[in-house]
Protein backbone atom coordinates (compact mmCIF):
# COMPACT_ATOMS: atom_id res chain seq x y z
CA UNK A 1 0.00 0.00 0.00
CA UNK A 2 1.26 3.13 -1.08
CA UNK A 3 0.97 6.60 1.67
CA UNK A 4 -0.70 8.47 -0.74
CA UNK A 5 -3.38 6.14 -1.38
CA UNK A 6 -4.41 6.50 1.93
CA UNK A 7 -3.46 10.33 2.80
CA UNK A 8 -6.02 12.01 0.84
CA UNK A 9 -7.17 15.71 2.11
CA UNK A 10 -7.33 15.54 6.28
CA UNK A 11 -9.72 18.22 6.38
CA UNK A 12 -12.42 15.82 5.13
CA UNK A 13 -12.33 13.99 8.18
CA UNK A 14 -11.61 17.32 10.71
CA UNK A 15 -15.52 18.57 8.65
CA UNK A 16 -17.05 14.82 9.43
CA UNK A 17 -16.21 14.50 12.64
CA UNK A 18 -15.47 16.76 16.13
CA UNK A 19 -12.14 16.07 17.12
CA UNK A 20 -13.62 15.88 20.49
CA UNK A 21 -16.10 13.10 20.03
CA UNK A 22 -16.68 11.57 23.06
CA UNK A 23 -17.08 8.58 23.85
CA UNK A 24 -15.23 7.62 20.86
CA UNK A 25 -14.97 4.42 18.95
CA UNK A 26 -11.81 1.86 18.87
CA UNK A 27 -11.79 0.08 15.51
CA UNK A 28 -10.96 -3.62 16.26
CA UNK A 29 -9.20 -4.26 12.43
CA UNK A 30 -9.83 -7.88 11.38
CA UNK A 31 -11.74 -10.97 13.01
CA UNK A 32 -11.53 -12.01 16.53
CA UNK A 33 -14.12 -13.64 18.47
CA UNK A 34 -11.68 -13.26 21.17
CA UNK A 35 -11.20 -9.65 20.83
CA UNK A 36 -14.65 -8.75 20.34
CA UNK A 37 -15.77 -10.14 23.60
CA UNK A 38 -13.00 -8.56 25.32
CA UNK A 39 -14.32 -4.88 23.85
CA UNK A 40 -17.96 -5.40 25.10
CA UNK A 41 -17.27 -6.70 28.44
CA UNK A 42 -14.77 -3.88 28.79
CA UNK A 43 -18.14 -1.45 28.08
CA UNK A 44 -15.75 0.31 25.32
CA UNK A 45 -17.48 1.54 22.13
CA UNK A 46 -16.00 -0.46 19.38
CA UNK A 47 -16.76 -1.46 16.04
CA UNK A 48 -15.42 -4.51 13.44
CA UNK A 49 -13.67 -3.95 10.19
CA UNK A 50 -13.72 -6.99 8.96
CA UNK A 51 -14.01 -9.40 5.91
CA UNK A 52 -17.98 -9.11 4.29
CA UNK A 53 -18.57 -12.43 5.11
CA UNK A 54 -18.69 -12.09 8.86
CA UNK A 55 -21.58 -9.61 8.33
CA UNK A 56 -24.36 -11.76 8.78
CA UNK A 57 -23.14 -12.79 11.97
CA UNK A 58 -22.28 -9.29 13.15
CA UNK A 59 -25.89 -8.07 12.63
CA UNK A 60 -27.06 -11.43 14.49
CA UNK A 61 -25.25 -10.81 17.13
CA UNK A 62 -25.87 -6.85 17.12
CA UNK A 63 -22.10 -5.71 16.61
CA UNK A 64 -21.31 -2.52 15.13
CA UNK A 65 -19.68 -3.41 11.89
CA UNK A 66 -18.14 -2.24 8.33
CA UNK A 67 -17.35 -4.25 5.58
CA UNK A 68 -13.57 -4.55 4.12
CA UNK A 69 -11.74 -6.84 1.60
CA UNK A 70 -8.33 -6.08 2.75
CA UNK A 71 -6.92 -7.38 -0.06
CA UNK A 72 -8.12 -5.40 -2.66
CA UNK A 73 -6.16 -1.68 -2.64
CA UNK A 74 -7.31 0.75 -5.09
CA UNK A 75 -8.40 4.68 -5.40
CA UNK A 76 -11.43 4.16 -3.36
CA UNK A 77 -9.39 2.68 -0.37
CA UNK A 78 -9.50 5.86 1.49
CA UNK A 79 -13.26 5.35 1.51
CA UNK A 80 -12.51 3.26 5.14
CA UNK A 81 -11.31 6.25 6.69
CA UNK A 82 -14.20 8.40 6.11
CA UNK A 83 -16.29 5.86 7.44
CA UNK A 84 -15.21 5.33 10.47
CA UNK A 85 -14.67 9.18 11.02
CA UNK A 86 -17.62 9.76 10.70
CA UNK A 87 -18.82 7.13 13.42
CA UNK A 88 -16.04 8.84 15.87
CA UNK A 89 -13.02 6.06 15.48
CA UNK A 90 -9.88 7.35 16.77
CA UNK A 91 -8.41 4.41 16.90
CA UNK A 92 -7.61 0.82 15.14
CA UNK A 93 -6.28 -1.99 16.22
CA UNK A 94 -4.63 -4.74 14.40
CA UNK A 95 -5.86 -8.17 15.02
CA UNK A 96 -3.89 -10.20 12.22
CA UNK A 97 -1.12 -9.60 9.72
CA UNK A 98 -2.76 -8.30 6.67
CA UNK A 99 -4.53 -5.71 8.79
CA UNK A 100 -1.29 -4.33 10.31
CA UNK A 101 -0.76 -1.39 7.51
CA UNK A 102 -4.39 -0.48 7.58
CA UNK A 103 -4.31 0.44 10.98
CA UNK A 104 -1.03 1.76 10.41
CA UNK A 105 -3.06 4.50 7.48
CA UNK A 106 -5.54 4.75 9.61
CA UNK A 107 -4.37 5.68 12.76
CA UNK A 108 -1.69 8.16 10.57
CA UNK A 109 -4.57 9.80 9.78
CA UNK A 110 -6.90 9.56 13.06
CA UNK A 111 -3.47 11.13 14.71
CA UNK A 112 -2.62 13.22 12.17
CA UNK A 113 1.28 11.48 12.05
CA UNK A 114 2.04 10.42 8.80
CA UNK A 115 5.30 8.32 10.19
CA UNK A 116 3.23 6.00 12.21
CA UNK A 117 2.08 4.64 8.19
CA UNK A 118 5.89 4.03 7.43
CA UNK A 119 6.39 2.57 10.78
CA UNK A 120 3.34 -0.12 10.30
CA UNK A 121 5.24 -0.84 7.11
CA UNK A 122 8.76 -1.20 8.67
CA UNK A 123 6.25 -4.48 10.85
CA UNK A 124 5.08 -6.26 7.09
CA UNK A 125 7.98 -6.06 5.03
CA UNK A 126 10.66 -8.52 6.48
CA UNK A 127 13.62 -6.91 4.39
CA UNK A 128 12.80 -3.88 5.27
CA UNK A 129 12.39 -4.75 8.98
CA UNK A 130 15.89 -6.33 9.01
CA UNK A 131 17.59 -3.09 7.44
CA UNK A 132 16.28 -1.33 10.25
CA UNK A 133 16.89 -3.11 13.04
CA UNK A 134 20.66 -4.14 11.49
CA UNK A 135 21.07 0.02 11.44
CA UNK A 136 20.17 0.36 14.63
CA UNK A 137 22.51 -1.69 15.58
CA UNK A 138 20.62 -4.86 16.76
CA UNK A 139 22.05 -7.76 15.88
CA UNK A 140 20.71 -10.23 12.77
CA UNK A 141 22.08 -12.79 10.78
CA UNK A 142 23.23 -12.22 7.30
CA UNK A 143 20.17 -11.86 4.71
CA UNK A 144 19.07 -10.63 1.16
CA UNK A 145 16.31 -10.71 -1.12
CA UNK A 146 16.06 -12.72 -3.65
CA UNK A 147 13.91 -12.23 -7.01
CA UNK A 148 15.30 -15.14 -8.93
CA UNK A 149 16.12 -18.55 -8.18
CA UNK A 150 19.79 -17.62 -9.60
CA UNK A 151 19.71 -14.65 -6.55
CA UNK A 152 18.67 -17.88 -3.77
CA UNK A 153 22.03 -20.26 -5.50
CA UNK A 154 24.37 -17.46 -5.05
CA UNK A 155 23.55 -16.79 -1.55
CA UNK A 156 23.57 -19.99 -0.67
CA UNK A 157 27.26 -20.37 -1.64
CA UNK A 158 28.18 -17.20 -0.38
CA UNK A 159 27.40 -17.96 2.78
CA UNK A 160 29.04 -21.39 2.42
CA UNK A 161 32.17 -19.68 1.51
CA UNK A 162 32.38 -17.06 4.31
CA UNK A 163 32.02 -20.45 6.46
CA UNK A 164 34.98 -22.29 5.08
CA UNK A 165 32.85 -24.64 3.39
CA UNK A 166 34.98 -26.63 0.97
CA UNK A 167 34.02 -29.50 -1.65
CA UNK A 168 32.40 -32.55 0.49
CA UNK A 169 30.82 -30.23 3.16
CA UNK A 170 27.40 -30.41 4.25
CA UNK A 171 26.11 -26.99 3.66
CA UNK A 172 24.86 -24.92 6.00
CA UNK A 173 21.17 -24.16 5.49
CA UNK A 174 19.71 -20.83 4.71
CA UNK A 175 16.12 -19.84 4.81
CA UNK A 176 13.87 -18.16 2.47
CA UNK A 177 10.16 -16.65 3.57
CA UNK A 178 7.75 -14.42 2.05
CA UNK A 179 8.14 -10.25 2.64
CA UNK A 180 4.96 -9.81 3.78
CA UNK A 181 3.39 -13.22 4.95
CA UNK A 182 2.48 -13.86 8.54
CA UNK A 183 4.69 -16.83 10.70
CA UNK A 184 6.07 -19.55 8.96
CA UNK A 185 3.91 -19.35 5.41
CA UNK A 186 6.01 -19.88 2.99
CA UNK A 187 9.22 -20.34 5.14
CA UNK A 188 11.44 -22.97 3.61
CA UNK A 189 14.89 -24.27 4.84
CA UNK A 190 17.49 -24.60 1.87
CA UNK A 191 19.70 -27.11 2.65
CA UNK A 192 21.15 -27.97 -1.07
CA UNK A 193 21.04 -26.22 -4.76
CA UNK A 194 18.56 -29.43 -5.37
CA UNK A 195 16.06 -28.24 -3.15
CA UNK A 196 16.28 -24.43 -4.60
CA UNK A 197 14.16 -26.03 -7.89
CA UNK A 198 11.38 -26.56 -4.94
CA UNK A 199 10.53 -22.52 -5.06
CA UNK A 200 7.61 -21.57 -6.38
CA UNK A 201 8.02 -19.13 -9.29
CA UNK A 202 5.21 -17.28 -7.67
CA UNK A 203 7.23 -16.90 -4.22
CA UNK A 204 9.74 -14.16 -5.56
CA UNK A 205 10.34 -11.61 -4.32
CA UNK A 206 11.23 -13.53 -1.32
CA UNK A 207 13.85 -12.86 2.24
CA UNK A 208 17.13 -15.08 2.12
CA UNK A 209 18.88 -15.35 5.63
CA UNK A 210 21.75 -17.16 6.92
CA UNK A 211 20.50 -19.79 9.80
CA UNK A 212 20.52 -19.08 13.33
CA UNK A 213 21.71 -21.21 16.01
CA UNK A 214 20.50 -20.68 19.78
CA UNK A 215 17.05 -21.28 21.06
CA UNK A 216 13.90 -19.45 19.54
CA UNK A 217 11.53 -17.74 21.71
CA UNK A 218 9.26 -15.19 21.61
CA UNK A 219 8.28 -11.85 23.50
CA UNK A 220 5.03 -10.41 23.77
CA UNK A 221 5.33 -6.58 25.03
CA UNK A 222 2.52 -4.30 25.77
CA UNK A 223 3.79 -0.61 24.61
CA UNK A 224 2.06 2.50 25.73
CA UNK A 225 3.69 6.06 24.94
CA UNK A 226 6.62 3.94 23.43
CA UNK A 227 7.86 2.29 26.97
CA UNK A 228 7.15 -1.40 27.50
CA UNK A 229 4.27 -1.75 29.88
CA UNK A 230 4.50 -5.69 30.62
CA UNK A 231 7.27 -8.27 29.08
CA UNK A 232 5.77 -11.59 28.78
CA UNK A 233 8.41 -14.60 26.95
CA UNK A 234 7.15 -17.42 25.38
CA UNK A 235 9.42 -20.36 25.03
CA UNK A 236 8.90 -22.52 22.26
CA UNK A 237 9.35 -26.23 22.55
CA UNK A 238 8.79 -26.78 19.14
CA UNK A 239 8.21 -23.92 16.59
CA UNK A 240 4.65 -24.17 15.25
CA UNK A 241 3.64 -27.03 17.43
CA UNK A 242 4.20 -26.53 21.45
CA UNK A 243 5.43 -23.47 23.52
CA UNK A 244 4.30 -22.14 27.29
CA UNK A 245 3.94 -19.16 29.35
CA UNK A 246 6.16 -18.04 31.48
CA UNK A 247 9.60 -19.25 29.82
CA UNK A 248 11.52 -21.95 32.48
CA UNK A 249 13.81 -20.43 34.83
CA UNK A 250 17.18 -21.21 32.61
CA UNK A 251 15.61 -18.86 29.81
CA UNK A 252 14.08 -16.24 32.73
CA UNK A 253 17.55 -15.78 33.84
CA UNK A 254 18.20 -14.23 31.31
CA UNK A 255 15.12 -11.72 31.19
CA UNK A 256 16.94 -8.19 32.07
CA UNK A 257 18.98 -9.09 28.83
CA UNK A 258 15.87 -9.47 26.98
CA UNK A 259 13.95 -6.45 28.38
CA UNK A 260 16.72 -4.43 27.24
CA UNK A 261 16.78 -5.85 23.80
CA UNK A 262 12.72 -5.46 23.45
CA UNK A 263 13.07 -1.52 24.76
CA UNK A 264 15.91 -0.97 21.69
CA UNK A 265 13.93 -2.76 19.10
CA UNK A 266 10.97 -0.69 20.41
CA UNK A 267 13.05 2.79 20.49
CA UNK A 268 14.83 1.76 17.23
CA UNK A 269 11.23 1.06 15.36
CA UNK A 270 10.03 4.07 17.13
CA UNK A 271 6.71 1.92 18.60
CA UNK A 272 4.81 3.37 20.48
CA UNK A 273 1.40 1.97 21.28
CA UNK A 274 -0.08 -1.75 20.97
CA UNK A 275 1.32 -5.10 21.34
CA UNK A 276 4.42 -6.66 19.58
CA UNK A 277 5.84 -10.33 19.08
CA UNK A 278 9.04 -10.17 18.26
CA UNK A 279 11.03 -13.80 18.07
CA UNK A 280 14.86 -14.19 19.27
CA UNK A 281 17.39 -16.60 19.06
CA UNK A 282 19.15 -16.81 22.48
CA UNK A 283 22.99 -18.70 22.24
CA UNK A 284 24.36 -20.29 25.34
CA UNK A 285 26.38 -17.78 26.10
CA UNK A 286 23.68 -15.29 26.28
CA UNK A 287 24.20 -13.70 22.57
CA UNK A 288 20.94 -12.38 21.68
CA UNK A 289 19.81 -12.16 17.50
CA UNK A 290 16.79 -10.94 16.59
CA UNK A 291 14.71 -13.03 14.15
CA UNK A 292 11.43 -10.82 13.07
CA UNK A 293 8.71 -8.44 15.07
CA UNK A 294 4.76 -8.67 14.16
CA UNK A 295 2.82 -6.32 15.95
CA UNK A 296 -0.98 -8.30 16.12
CA UNK A 297 -2.00 -11.03 17.91
CA UNK A 298 0.38 -13.75 18.03
CA UNK A 299 -0.32 -17.17 17.06
CA UNK A 300 0.12 -20.33 19.13
CA UNK A 301 -2.67 -19.24 21.56
CA UNK A 302 -0.58 -17.39 23.31
CA UNK A 303 -2.65 -14.49 24.55
CA UNK A 304 -4.67 -17.54 25.96
CA UNK A 305 -1.79 -18.67 28.04
CA UNK A 306 -1.04 -15.36 29.58
CA UNK A 307 -4.23 -15.18 30.71
CA UNK A 308 -4.35 -18.82 32.07
CA UNK A 309 -1.26 -18.01 33.69
CA UNK A 310 -0.92 -14.48 34.76
CA UNK A 311 -5.13 -14.06 35.05
CA UNK A 312 -5.12 -10.86 32.82
CA UNK A 313 -6.70 -10.45 29.32
CA UNK A 314 -4.29 -9.99 26.97
CA UNK A 315 -6.55 -8.93 24.35
CA UNK A 316 -7.67 -6.11 26.71
CA UNK A 317 -4.07 -4.99 27.41
CA UNK A 318 -3.82 -5.21 23.88
CA UNK A 319 -6.63 -2.61 23.37
CA UNK A 320 -5.67 -0.49 26.88
CA UNK A 321 -2.06 -0.22 25.11
CA UNK A 322 -3.50 0.64 21.65
CA UNK A 323 -5.26 3.89 23.19
CA UNK A 324 -3.36 7.07 23.40
CA UNK A 325 -5.55 8.50 26.16
CA UNK A 326 -5.59 5.12 28.30
CA UNK A 327 -3.47 6.81 31.62
CA UNK A 328 -0.24 5.36 33.31
CA UNK A 329 -2.18 4.95 36.52
CA UNK A 330 -4.91 2.56 34.43
CA UNK A 331 -2.06 0.72 32.97
CA UNK A 332 -0.18 0.41 36.33
CA UNK A 333 -3.40 -1.13 37.89
CA UNK A 334 -4.05 -3.50 35.42
CA UNK A 335 -0.35 -5.31 34.89
CA UNK A 336 1.18 -7.61 37.15
CA UNK A 337 4.49 -7.90 38.07
CA UNK A 338 6.36 -10.42 35.42
CA UNK A 339 7.00 -12.70 38.21
CA UNK A 340 3.59 -13.10 39.48
CA UNK A 341 2.03 -15.73 37.65
CA UNK A 342 -0.08 -18.81 38.82
CA UNK A 343 1.71 -21.72 37.00
CA UNK A 344 3.04 -22.98 33.18
CA UNK A 345 0.46 -22.41 30.84
CA UNK A 346 1.59 -24.50 27.53
CA UNK A 347 -0.32 -26.18 24.30
CA UNK A 348 -0.08 -28.87 22.02
CA UNK A 349 -1.24 -27.88 18.22
CA UNK A 350 -2.20 -30.94 16.65
CA UNK A 351 -1.88 -32.11 13.30
CA UNK A 352 -2.34 -35.64 11.82
CA UNK A 353 0.44 -37.56 10.54
CA UNK A 354 -0.91 -39.31 8.09
CA UNK A 355 -3.26 -37.80 4.93
CA UNK A 356 -6.46 -39.69 5.98
CA UNK A 357 -8.23 -40.54 9.38
CA UNK A 358 -10.84 -42.77 10.02
CA UNK A 359 -11.46 -41.51 13.58
CA UNK A 360 -9.86 -39.51 16.91
CA UNK A 361 -8.68 -41.28 19.75
CA UNK A 362 -7.38 -39.14 23.20
CA UNK A 363 -5.54 -41.64 25.65
CA UNK A 364 -7.15 -41.63 29.01
CA UNK A 365 -3.74 -40.87 30.60
CA UNK A 366 -3.63 -38.06 28.80
CA UNK A 367 -6.66 -36.85 30.22
CA UNK A 368 -6.15 -38.14 33.64
CA UNK A 369 -2.91 -36.04 33.81
CA UNK A 370 -2.92 -33.45 36.69
CA UNK A 371 -1.77 -31.33 34.06
CA UNK A 372 -4.22 -31.57 31.37
CA UNK A 373 -7.29 -28.93 31.31
CA UNK A 374 -8.96 -29.39 27.69
CA UNK A 375 -8.58 -30.23 24.13
CA UNK A 376 -10.17 -28.69 21.25
CA UNK A 377 -9.26 -31.66 18.49
CA UNK A 378 -11.85 -33.01 15.84
CA UNK A 379 -12.09 -34.99 13.36
CA UNK A 380 -11.50 -34.10 9.72
CA UNK A 381 -15.15 -34.07 7.51
CA UNK A 382 -14.65 -36.62 4.87
CA UNK A 383 -11.44 -38.32 6.21
CA UNK A 384 -9.11 -35.84 4.00
CA UNK A 385 -6.45 -34.24 5.81
CA UNK A 386 -5.76 -30.43 4.53
CA UNK A 387 -2.25 -29.67 3.29
CA UNK A 388 -0.62 -27.78 6.81
CA UNK A 389 0.28 -23.93 5.62
CA UNK A 390 2.67 -22.68 7.54
CA UNK A 391 1.90 -23.62 11.00
CA UNK A 392 -1.85 -22.59 10.66
CA UNK A 393 -5.22 -25.20 10.17
CA UNK A 394 -3.96 -27.51 12.60
CA UNK A 395 -6.81 -29.81 14.06
CA UNK A 396 -7.34 -28.50 17.65
CA UNK A 397 -5.20 -28.00 20.62
CA UNK A 398 -4.51 -30.07 23.98
CA UNK A 399 -4.03 -27.00 26.75
CA UNK A 400 -1.96 -27.64 29.92
CA UNK A 401 -1.11 -25.96 33.35
CA UNK A 402 1.00 -27.18 36.15
CA UNK A 403 3.38 -25.92 38.41
CA UNK A 404 6.92 -26.93 36.54
CA UNK A 405 8.28 -25.89 33.77
CA UNK A 406 10.38 -29.33 33.24
CA UNK A 407 7.09 -31.56 33.93
CA UNK A 408 5.22 -29.24 31.20
CA UNK A 409 8.48 -29.50 28.54
CA UNK A 410 8.28 -33.24 28.76
CA UNK A 411 4.50 -33.58 28.28
CA UNK A 412 4.50 -31.48 25.20
CA UNK A 413 7.34 -33.22 24.05
CA UNK A 414 5.54 -36.80 24.33
CA UNK A 415 2.26 -35.70 22.83
CA UNK A 416 3.76 -34.41 20.22
CA UNK A 417 4.86 -37.54 18.96
CA UNK A 418 1.66 -38.98 19.84
CA UNK A 419 -0.45 -39.49 16.66
CA UNK A 420 -3.85 -38.77 17.52
CA UNK A 421 -5.88 -39.96 14.62
CA UNK A 422 -6.33 -43.68 13.28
Amino acid sequence: MDLDQMEVNTSVGQQEVNPETKPYLTALIGWSLQAIEVAARMERPFVVVGPPEFESYAEKHEIRFVGWDFNKLNEGSDQLYKKLSALGVEVAIPLYEECVEWAGALNARFRKEPRIFNRSLLLRDKGMMKRKAQIAGIKVGVFEEAHNKEDVVRFLRRVNDALLKVDGDVLDPIHVKPLDKAGSVGHMAIRTIDEIDLIEENAFPLLMESHLDGQEFSVEAFVHRGKVQFLNVTEYVRLGYSNFVPASPSLREKRPLIEEAVQQLVDAFEIEYGVIHPEYFITPNGTLHFGEVAARVPGGHIFELIERAYGFSAYEAQILCSDPKTTQEELDAFFPSPYDYKGYAGCLMVHPQKDFVNDLEVPDELEQNSYFEKHDLFTPAQGKVAERIGFGNHYGTIFFFGEDSEEMRYLLMEYEEYDFYV
